[in-house]
């Protein structure tokens, strides 16, 4: 046992390559196929045995060294016999199945190979930092096969891919064993594969592809060309999963589209009756979607198409405005009073908010609520809605529209879901809108009127769309009317605590008829002149009781009567019936003076009542000349004089037992605007001062740029009125211009 190492006899290396050379000849006949027979487990331990022998033997008769060549030089002397001779003489598809045969035949040997010389691979390669086996055996392969016949492999794969391209059947499985045999050519890296087939690939694509488009392009309609592209981008991606390497995939469909989209882009949204503007008017969205999906992935591919959006949807925006106008017009020539029902800002305001609707609906459905096709909606909504419509603002429209929903007996018979839908909507077309502090100016004056003359459908409703205004346009936008509405309920609170004064002393307290007050806080709501009315005796005793109350409860707080705001319910007994009339208290107070006088002239009444000469005629037009004739007017007409004379109409009568008689409203349209501009000159000042006192030297352009930021969350300043109000300030010494240079101004402190 302590000398069989040395007495071991000696392998003498053509000896022992003799033994080898059989197990690889063996080998090569399997692989053959000429020896169906396997190693057995004693052929392998010999062979294998052989080569520990020859590698462990001491010196001079280690043979690693000729060992580790004679491993090379079997696989070269087998490649150049056998496996190039087959398939230099093949060509096309024939070859590559040949070829794909022959390596996996290498790869066995390979592996058997290294097998059987392991101990060589384990010890000496490591130690003398060698290729090891398998390296060796497939560097063979490399160098003699696959250098020699990569441009036929190329060439004979491309023909393949082109053949499934046009539709016909190919080996798959073939074409990802080539595929394979490139990346693994790469021994690690990816170089093969790229430069010796991915390029030539992607240049034999582009080439494809632009044949293809060329043809389509002339051919088809710009639906059925993206139906084609997106097929071909499908097919291949699902080229690359099945025989291509993942990393082909990015670069291979950008050539797809740069060939089938980026270079007819222009052309095909421009086709005549089938381009992206034709599609957005005959509401082909499925089209449409499929136009957004291969142009998102172009670079810079979606703006032309959000343009051609937005320019369509200016387009259905303006056709409402001029609609809405030739209506207004129409109106305006007959002389005729708008309906409820068909009122300019009912039709324009819903029509806007179905085309809203409608093209929000595009956005999200087909455009996947891109950024850019938001912007377009946006812009495109901004144009038309601040074009107004003849002398009416757009923000006016939006306040009345919304008035009218809110109103009792409104337009729009809506379901609580509905209502919540549409005021949505209001505050998002207000959003859109510039003159945003116009619609509040607007908005304010007809909560106001909801809410002293108990015509508000619903609290609920009224407190849900200041919550919506709210958040889009900031708490100081609605403070205001917010205040109105807690007035309204403070109000509530006040007349029972009133109600209870009053029982406690009702002898000298109660009045003759019954009343309420309502409390408003002067800073919350909209500024009115209060008219000088002289009132009845009933309603002197109902101002004088409460006065004193008030005074009692509020010693440091002073009431203001606005009479003009005041309702009244008179029962009027007729020899038929009773009548039930609601009406204003100027209207009452007037009506009030015929139990005591048969005849009255206008000036009469002006004298009686004192009040206003136009509110007298108004109050006196509602009782004559509208639907009820409460009064008789001599001579008769639709117009109230001077000089006319009235009488009470003891013959009058009418179907419902309770009427209310209208007061028409003053114009109040001039003087809102008015009001808006003033506040408007304010605001501007105030802005201007901010920004110089921050900011202490300024240049004049760059003002108006800080005060366009500033105020346009409100209203949009125009340059004209900046420079006013800054020409304005100088004179005010709140600022004023450099000495050296005009253009720039200076804080004074």
């Amino acid at each position: 046992m302590n000398g069989g190492m040395s007495d071991r006899r000696v392998i003498a290396l053509e000896d022992g390559w003799g033994n080898m050379e059989d197990g690889i000849m063996k080998l090569r006949r399997i692989l053959d196929q000429e020896d169906a027979e396997s190693f057995t487990s004693e052929e392998y331990m010999n062979l294998y045995t052989t080569i520990y022998n020859m590698c462990t033997q001491k010196a001079p008769y280690d043979f690693s060294e000729e060992l580790y060549k004679r491993y090379e030089a079997a696989f070269n002397q087998y490649i150049n016999s056998k496996v190039l001779p087959a398939l230099v003489e093949k060509k096309g598809e024939y070859m590559l199945r040949s070829l794909m045969s022959r390596w996996d035949n290498h790869k066995i040997m390979v592996r058997w190979l290294s097998r059987f010389f392991n101990y060589l691979d384990r010890y000496y390669v490591q130690r003398h930092h060698y290729a090891t086996l398998n390296q060796v055996g497939v560097g063979c392969f490399r160098r003699l096969v696959y250098e020699e016949i990569k441009p036929s492999m190329k060439t004979a794969v491309l023909a393949l891919i082109d053949k499934e391209r046009e539709g016909e059947k190919s080996d798959r499985g073939l074409i990802k064993s080539i595929t394979s045999i490139f990346v693994e050519m790469g021994l690690g890296t990816m170089d093969a594969y790229q430069n010796d087939f991915e390029n030539d690939l992607l240049t034999h694509t582009s080439s494809f592809y632009a044949r293809k488009a060329t043809q389509w392009i002339a051919e088809d309609s710009c639906p059925a060309y993206l139906i084609k592209a997106e097929e071909c981008l499908y097919s291949e991606r699902e080229r690359v999963q099945q025989y291509l390497h993942q990393s082909t995939e990015s670069k291979l469909i950008s050539k797809v589209e740069q060939q089938l989209l980026e270079q007819y882009e222009t052309e095909l949204l421009e086709k005549e009756n089938s381009g992206c503007a034709a599609l957005l008017v005959d509401d082909k969205k499925e089209d449409l979607a499929r136009m957004f999906r291969l142009f998102s992935s172009v670079p810079k591919g979606l703006a032309p198409i959000a343009q051609i959006f937005k320019t369509h949807v200016q387009k259905e925006g303006m056709s409402l405005v001029n609609s809405a106008e030739q209506a207004a017009a129409a109106m305006k020539g007959n002389k005729e009073k708008p309906t409820t029902s068909t009122s300019i800002e009912q039709v324009f305001t819903r029509s806007a908010i179905d085309l809203y609707d409608k093209y929000s609906g595009y956005v999200n459905d087909c455009f996947g609520s891109n950024a850019l096709f938001n912007r377009a909606l946006k812009e495109a909504f901004e144009y038309f809605c601040n074009k107004g419509i003849g002398e009416i603002s757009t923000a006016q429209l939006l306040a009345d529209f919304a008035d009218k929903l809110l109103r009792k007996g409104g337009s729009e018979k809506l379901s609580d879901e509905k209502m919540e839908e549409t005021l949505d909507k209001v505050v998002k077309l207000l959003a859109y809108i510039s003159d945003k502090d116009m619609f509040g100016e607007f908005a304010s004056k007809r909560l106001s009127r909801r809410l002293l003359q108990d015509t508000s459908a619903s609290q609920d409703y009224e407190r849900s769309i200041l919550s919506k205004l709210k958040t889009s346009c900031g708490a100081q936008f609605t403070s205001k009317m917010e205040g109105m509405v807690n007035d309204v309920q403070s109000a509530r609170d006040t007349q029972d605590v009133f109600e209870r004064w009053v029982d406690e002393d009702a002898a000298n307290r109660k009045t003759c008829i019954d009343f309420n007050v309502t409390i408003l806080t002067h800073g919350f709501w909209p500024s009115w002149k209060p008219i000088q009315v002289e009132l009845c005796d009933e309603f002197a005793q109902c101002v004088e009781t409460f006065q004193t109350f008030y005074d009692a409860k509020m010693s440091q707080r002073k009431l203001t009567w606005v009479h003009q705001l005041g309702a009244v319910v008179l029962n009027v007994k007729y020899e038929a019936k009773t009548i039930e009339m609601h009406m204003q208290t100027p209207q009452c107070s007037v009506l009030l003076l015929f139990r005591n006088e048969k005849e009255l002239s206008m000036q009469k009444v002006i004298e009686k009542t004192k009040m206003p000469a136009d509110a007298v005629k108004r109050a006196l037009y509602s009782l004559s000349c509208a639907k009820y004739k409460i009064l008789n007017k001599s001579p008769e007409g639709k117009t109230v004089n001077p000089e006319d004379v009235f009488s009470f109409n003891e013959k009058f009568t009418d179907r419902s037992r309770r009427i209310k008689i209208a007061l028409p409203p003053p114009d109040e349209r001039k003087a809102t605007i008015e009001n808006v501009v003033q506040d408007r000159r304010h605001a501007i000042d105030a802005a201007i001062v901010r920004v110089m006192k921050t900011r202490k030297a300024l240049a004049y352009n760059e003002l108006v740029v800080e005060v366009v930021n500033q105020l346009q969350q409100s209203f949009l300043p125009e340059a004209k009125m900046i420079k006013m109000r800054v020409d304005d300030l100088i004179n005010k010494e709140y600022i004023m211009r450099d000495e050296e240079n005009s253009q720039v101004f200076k804080y004074i402190a």
